[in-house]
């Protein structure tokens, strides 16, 4: 039986990376935190979901709402949360394209270390 929907090498799939489901991003931390804070027994499960929808196709008004609910924070919290895996990952993907800057942005860690 063929596959419903689009398969993995198709346009729509562009950037798209199976190891989301396992990557340990900011969100998915802070979403597992919250979660097992406010007392979910499916707080891995939960983020392990949400995280890469966050990096690959982003967070709906919906998602975000029921986020804020399972976790006991409010919309901005999440939205916030969000936002900073997003530029989280845009500098991953700077770094990527540029590995000269990876050496660059390790010399910036450290003098701020030193500071």
């Amino acid at each position: 039986m063929p596959a419903i929907g689009p398969g993995y090498d198709d346009p729509e799939y562009d950037n798209y990376d199976p190891d989301w489901k396992h990557q340990d991003t900011p969100f998915r931390r802070w979403l597992h935190d919250r979660l097992t804070a406010a007392g979910s027994r499916c707080a891995a499960d939960i983020a392990a979901t949400y995280a890469p929808a966050n990096r690959y196709n982003g967070l709906h008004s919906d998602d975000m709402d029921t986020l804020a609910t399972l976790t006991g924070t409010s919309i901005d919290d999440v939205r916030s949360a969000q936002k900073a895996d997003l530029a989280h990952w845009a500098r991953e993907q700077q770094l990527r394209d540029h590995p000269d800057l990876a050496v660059l942005n390790a010399d910036l860690d450290r003098l701020r270390r030193r500071s």
